[in-house]
């Protein structure tokens, strides 16, 4: 059992307050026009003093044990594949990271782009959804920068519609030379339109992470043809 699965954490505490009353932030989340950037940049900076809303349970460097409990009511992903072979290929795959290729999907996108990766920044994702849009806002828990991999865990504060944690992570093969990319997550929807739409909000994460991989390939491919 992991050892924060059910120790009393501020994250806990988040919840335990909104059994009694929906009061995290997340009135505002769901919105009828873009923000502007003003109003993102006004909410990031906000963000960095936000409660967080799950346990640290992933690991950046490696995918979570079969054996590893989750909190009661988290649904779980994890979705691995090959963009690409050989050093250069992690180097451009490393290089799309650092720009936010894997958000960079059209209907979604890191509306911080300058926002670098490292522990205790914070990433507001842009969603356009049914003619919603959303920002929600995480903070990069941990990150990992070694010769053949590169990623990062964020978890969800309170200025989101759904709580967990997401890892995005790349590793180069040292027999293979095989670059794989691998995304990981754990969630349960918090806001009350995601909580209604569940079954709905699931298949926009399945979207995302098909869409996620199909963009880093991409992105790999263009960065090698244009060195």
């Amino acid at each position: 059992m992991h050892p924060h699965a059910y120790k009393q954490a501020p994250w806990q505490r988040c919840v335990e307050a909104e059994q009694l009353a929906l009061s995290c932030h997340t009135e505002g989340v769901f919105t009828l026009a873009k923000l502007a950037p003003a109003a993102i940049e006004h909410q990031v900076a906000a963000a960095a003093g936000l409660p967080l809303t799950a346990p640290p349970i992933l690991s950046v460097r490696h995918p979570r044990a079969p054996d590893t409990r989750l909190p009661l009511g988290f649904a779980y992903d994890f979705r691995r594949s090959c963009i690409g072979n050989g050093p250069e290929a992690f180097k451009a795959a490393k290089l799309a990271f650092g720009r936010w290729a894997p958000f960079d999907l059209g209907w979604a996108r890191v509306a911080n782009p300058d926002a670098r990766i490292a522990v205790g920044q914070v990433i507001a994702v842009e969603l356009q959804t049914l003619g919603l849009w959303t920002l929600n806002l995480s903070r990069i828990r941990e990150a990992a920068d070694t010769p053949t991999s590169f990623g990062f865990i964020y978890v969800t504060t309170t200025a989101h519609v759904e709580r967990g944690e997401e890892r995005f992570f790349i590793e180069l093969e040292p027999a293979s030379g095989d670059v794989s990319y691998e995304l990981e997550a754990f969630s349960r929807p918090r806001h009350p339109l995601a909580i209604l739409g569940f079954p709905l909000s699931r298949t926009f994460q399945h979207r995302f992470a098909r869409d996620s991989h199909r963009r880093m390939r991409e992105r790999v491919v263009a960065v090698r043809a244009a060195s």
